[in-house]
């Protein structure tokens, strides 16, 4: 008997490198799935608060395949629709859905990607007002820990702005690493153009048009846990603040910090 869980041990070890070797060499998925969530003191987009200062639950999910094609969605709440009495039901959430194409430029360190951003704004539009879903296309050139990013509307009712197709976003962000800190130096500066007439005579650029900053630090977590804060603020003409200031005179675009955790899975 011991003599045969002796020779059945021997057997089990030939086989055993074989077994780990083939576990070893077998090729891993094309396909990535990941998912996101996090707490926010506020939302911030493009250097205007769009919850009215109050917290901000968000996430979503992304696939990802090792061609470079992906695609995803991510979801928040929102105030600034009922904020500018836009909507007379809903307007308190935001839902992207976007896709696209990236990868590395040969065998450097420079990326590149190229897809498509819808904004959908589920509610009901107020008399006198437009719905405010919007589709942009984007291309982006990056190097190792900065990226720049350049998004083009092709609707007409840009974020519910009438007759503004063609209005466009530059985005220039950094995320620098601190050695082995664990701390992330956050940098960003952006420039909203808006295109067309909000009515004849008055140009939707001298009115909406302003540029954003931001700048900020995270720090990694086990568990994949982030937290951080970031300090935004807009530049803008007093007709373009009276423009992003609410009906009961809330200005979306007043510098402001925010705090977060977030969590990636």
């Amino acid at each position: 008997m011991l003599k045969k869980i002796v020779m059945a041990g021997v057997v089990a070890a030939a086989f055993l490198p074989a077994f780990a070797s083939a576990a070893e060499q077998a090729p891993a998925s094309p396909h990535t799935l990941t998912g996101n969530v996090g707490l926010f003191s506020q939302y911030i987009f493009r250097g205007l608060t769009q919850t009215d200062r109050d917290p901000a639950l968000q996430g979503g999910f992304d696939y990802s395949h090792s061609s470079g094609l992906y695609a995803g969605t991510w979801g928040s709440n929102i105030s600034w629709l009922r904020d500018f009495n836009a909507y007379s039901g809903g307007g308190s959430l935001e839902l992207d859905f976007y896709g696209g194409f990236k990868g590395n430029i040969g065998k450097s360190d420079f990326t590149y990607d190229l897809g498509a951003l819808y904004y959908w704004y589920p509610g009901n539009v107020a008399p006198g007002f437009l719905k405010a879903d919007t589709l942009e296309l984007y291309g982006a050139l990056g190097w190792k820990w900065i990226s720049v990013k350049y998004s083009h509307s092709v609707k007409d009712k840009t974020f519910g702005v009438p007759d503004s197709r063609g209005t466009w976003y530059l985005d220039l962000t950094a995320n620098v690493p601190l050695g082995d800190s664990g701390f992330t130096a956050i940098a960003h500066w952006g420039k909203q153009k808006f295109d067309g007439d909000l009515v004849p005579g008055v140009s939707n650029n001298s009115v909406a048009s302003y540029e954003d900053w931001k700048i900020g630090l995270s720090y990694a977590l086990p568990k994949d846990f982030t937290i951080g804060a970031f300090y935004t603020d807009t530049s803008m003409s007093a007709a373009q603040e009276a423009f992003y200031t609410t009906p009961t005179g809330r200005f979306l675009g007043k510098g402001t910090g925010t705090i977060f955790i977030q969590k990636t899975f």
